[in-house]
């Protein structure tokens, strides 16, 4: 592994990139590649950082034999924070920014990663994209996921209120999001005397900026009609239904997108063992 820098196109900032290559090749811009071909950037989701996927990008790079990059998005590791303009668009230039500097052309995108890659696709600068879980809103229909009494704890000071409402609310934990409120409390203050819950507590503020940067970017169904980048939606066949409808509705309206479910996979698909999502993932880029 290969950690660089890009430059974002506000004040200088920087963005923290992870760069995994073939065996025996590498993967940082410039080097000397073992095999030829464009590389693939992976946009991580929120609630996490891009080291969680590390193990997907390894997977990814070997199947495809080609260089596979994960970085951290705003306010995260070694990136710049989010700025006070933050919305899709800076998500977006950050993307195309990452492309751009190594030299890559595909994305995957997982959760919020999924919404950023959408969006940039829409404007062209993707050759080929697989998302998963993608999260996106078309007329109001995610608004109903986001609860004001999570942004309402947040203030408070109430982190493991917070935790619970979001969790409740996109139920992306799998059976755990259908507990109590109580018990998902409790479930908070357990988790955040570990690494990984500690920093979710962590990114909960960065989380709400996020969400409300999809519900802003809200659209109608049939302004994807026009999307021409070759793209595979996928979704868990354990994660929230709303995830497969929302791919079926962009593959109804574009002829360029297909939709599939990776059965027995829950939302956190990408960050867990296995390799089945890496192989459905490395058999369209290869297409």
């Amino acid at each position: 592994m290969e950690t660089w820098t890009v430059e974002t196109d506000d004040d200088g900032g920087l963005l923290e990139v992870h760069s995994f290559g073939p065996a025996g090749g590498a993967a940082f811009p410039g080097a000397q590649r073992a095999t030829s071909g464009p590389g693939v950037v992976l946009v991580h989701g929120t609630l996490v950082t891009d080291s969680l996927y590390w193990q997907f990008a390894r997977h990814l790079s070997a199947l495809l034999g080609r260089p596979v990059h994960t970085y951290n998005r705003r306010g995260r590791g070694g990136s710049a924070p989010q700025p006070s303009n933050y919305s899709a668009e800076t998500e977006i230039n950050d993307l195309t920014a990452v492309m751009k500097a190594s030299e890559s052309t595909e994305v995957v995108g997982h959760s919020f990663g999924g919404f950023v890659a959408l969006q940039t696709a829409r404007q062209g600068t993707i050759s080929r994209l697989v998302t998963y879980d993608a999260a996106v809103s078309f007329s109001g229909s995610l608004n109903g996921r986001w609860r004001p009494e999570l942004e309402e704890s947040l203030t408070a000071g109430q982190l493991d209120q917070a935790w619970a409402h979001l969790v409740q609310g996109l139920g992306t934990a799998g059976p755990i999001s259908y507990l109590p409120l109580g018990a998902l409390r409790l479930l908070s203050i357990l988790s955040a005397k570990t690494r990984l819950g500690y920093e979710m507590r962590g990114l909960l503020p960065a989380a709400v900026l996020e969400m409300h940067a999809v519900l802003d970017a809200e659209s109608s169904i049939e302004d994807f009609a026009a999307l021409e980048t070759p793209t595979l939606m996928l979704s868990g066949g354990w994660s929230p239904a709303y995830f497969a409808a929302i791919a079926r509705q962009v593959a109804a309206v574009s002829p360029a997108v297909e939709s599939g479910v990776v059965p027995f996979h829950f939302h956190d698909g990408p960050i867990r063992p296995g390799k089945l999502l890496a192989e459905r993932t490395a058999k369209y880029l290869a297409a």
